[in-house]
């Protein structure tokens, strides 16, 4: 089955069946995994594809010529191709980073020491991961640009009117999460790429909470920077990806410097390899690299549409459910707005107490201010609770979420 295909059902539970960690039970409870913003577990088939590489191919990429090395390099180049293909870019501009943090960085390093300077502005988002703030912070304080913040609206969506005012500035990035991580809010990428563009300014986009979750086409988009990380999407921890327009990744210098990036090494100087090998210098994750290609095989043999759709409904049922749930706030926009998670907080329990609660029954929910404190800030609270959905959440999963807060009500007598 391929990417875009979609089957007529999804069998939630025959999808569930392939993750081994689900079927865990500790203290007599099965695992009710609702964490998958923080980390996607794992089904079974890139769980062999790393026992494989490690087990049965494992040499250095891109250096023996004896037969294992060709096959670890061949699994780990086809790898780079399926991936570059799932988000519509091509090989040669999809570069293997440790995770989408270092793919953030490397852009904030390379890209922008390069064309971002004194006085110069880049715009940025409240709802921004600290990976999406701080390369940025300190790129800023280094040349000596300044950050601009496009407001919120009171449903915790982007105001693209003060986002027009900020552009009108003339900034030379605007650097944006695809979806919130903590409110959930899928925004308008095709639509702030093209008010950016149309004020001379690239756009960087992290999809760490988007690619798990449904169809993205980088070149559709529009954008000129796209990153996300492996592990959310249902991939090893290790690797993460960047992909970009050849003509910046061309134009900008090294991040890391060594072996395997190098064309030519002289005393004084040196040359680099062509696209995408230039910005990936030692030896790359390749085991783990191989085994992203096998997730993102399996997810789109899902049909990541047919994915997107069980998810949205997942999600439209928990926002219901929650709502049943007396002195409990939610943050972030209607359903049709958000992404595969809710964040949540109860009146007069610390969002902490309430995770700590869920998970003697053996609910993985998140607790915390999820990495992005300045939008905690905006909310006026320290912290919230989340649960983050996959593939593989059922009803019956937000059903034992509800069950476990009406437990946290009857624990601190609300």
């Amino acid at each position: 089955m391929t990417a875009s295909a979609v089957p007529s059902t999804f069998d939630v539970a025959a999808v569930a069946a392939q993750f081994p960690i689900l079927k865990r039970e500790i203290d007599g409870k099965r695992i009710v995994y609702l964490d998958s913003g923080a980390t996607a577990q794992k089904p079974e088939a890139v769980l062999d594809a790393l026992d494989a590489s490690l087990r049965l191919h494992n040499a250095n990429i891109h250096r023996g010529v004896y037969a294992l090395a060709q096959e670890a390099t061949e699994r780990f180049e086809g790898a780079r191709e399926r991936i570059a293909r799932f988000v519509g870019g091509r090989p040669s501009e999809t570069i293997f980073t440790k995770n989408v943090t270092e793919a953030i960085n490397l852009v904030a390093y390379s890209w922008g020491r390069r064309n971002v300077g004194a006085g110069d502005t880049i715009v940025l988002t409240p709802m921004e991961h600290h990976s999406n703030i701080v390369p940025w912070q300190l790129l800023a304080q280094e040349v000596g640009a300044k950050l601009a913040y496009v407001d919120l609206t009171e449903d915790g969506r982007l105001d693209l009117d003060s986002l027009d005012a900020l552009l009108a500035q003339g900034p030379k990035l605007v650097a944006v999460a695809h979806i919130s991580n903590v409110l959930g809010t899928r925004n308008p990428i095709e639509e702030i790429v093209s008010r950016s563009h149309a004020a001379g300014a690239l756009v960087l986009v992290d999809g760490a909470q988007a690619v798990p979750h449904g169809p993205v086409d980088v070149k559709a988009l529009g954008a000129d920077f796209y990153g996300f990380t492996g592990h959310k999407v249902y991939g090893p921890t290790g690797v993460g990806v960047l992909w970009a327009r050849r003509e910046l990744l061309e134009a900008m210098p090294p991040f890391l410097a060594g072996g395997d990036m190098i064309g030519q090494v002289d005393f004084e100087s040196s040359t680099w390899r062509e696209l995408p090998w230039k910005f990936e210098a030692g030896t790359t994750a390749y085991a783990e690299a191989t085994a992203l290609g096998t997730a993102i095989d399996w997810l789109g043999g899902l049909g990541v549409e047919a994915v997107r759709t069980h998810e949205a409904e997942i999600t439209a049922y928990a926002l219901e459910r929650l709502a049943e749930v007396p002195g409990l706030t939610i943050y972030g926009p209607a359903a049709e707005h958000r992404g595969a998670l809710v964040s949540f907080a109860l009146d007069g329990v610390h969002p902490h107490d309430v995770a700590d609660i869920l998970g003697r029954s053996q609910i993985c929910v998140r607790a915390g201010h999820h990495c992005a404190q300045p939008l905690m800030r905006r909310l006026g609270v320290p912290a919230t609770t989340r649960a983050s959905f996959a593939a593989h959440t059922t009803t019956a999963e937000v059903d034992a979420l509800i069950d476990g807060l009406h437990g946290v009500r009857k624990v601190f007598q609300l």
